[in-house]
Formats: C-alpha cells, structure tokens, sequence
C-alpha cells in the first residue's frame, strides 16, 4: 500500500487496518513457535507496516 492511498482512509479505516496486521502477527508468532512459519521476514513487514499507519493516524487525529 503507497503512501497516497494510505492518506486517502479515514481514521477508523485506519485503525481496522492496523487491527488487522495486528491479527496477522499473532498468528505469524504461534506459526514461529511451532516451527512452521516459512517466510519470518513478513513479521518485520507487518510491524513496518503498522508503523507507517499508526503514523498517518497521529496526523490524520491533530
């Protein structure tokens, strides 16, 4: 997702998305501790993804 349609969602867009990838690491991190989570590198992409919304979100509320 580009930056320009991040700034297109609204708030609550925003934070059910963020809810989402919050979702999406919960079940990558059970997947790591039984030893089945074959692509590790989208736990960091899901955590920089969150940042980056959590950032549009503090703009989007001052």
């Amino acid at each position: 997702m580009t930056n320009s349609e991040i700034k297109e969602l609204t708030p609550n867009e925003l934070s059910a998305r963020i809810a989402g990838h919050r979702e999406e690491i919960f079940h990558f991190r059970l997947q790591q501790q039984a030893g089945q989570l074959e692509k590790p590198h989208l736990l960091r992409i899901a955590r920089r993804e969150i940042a980056r919304l959590q950032t549009f979100l503090t703009l989007k509320t001052k």
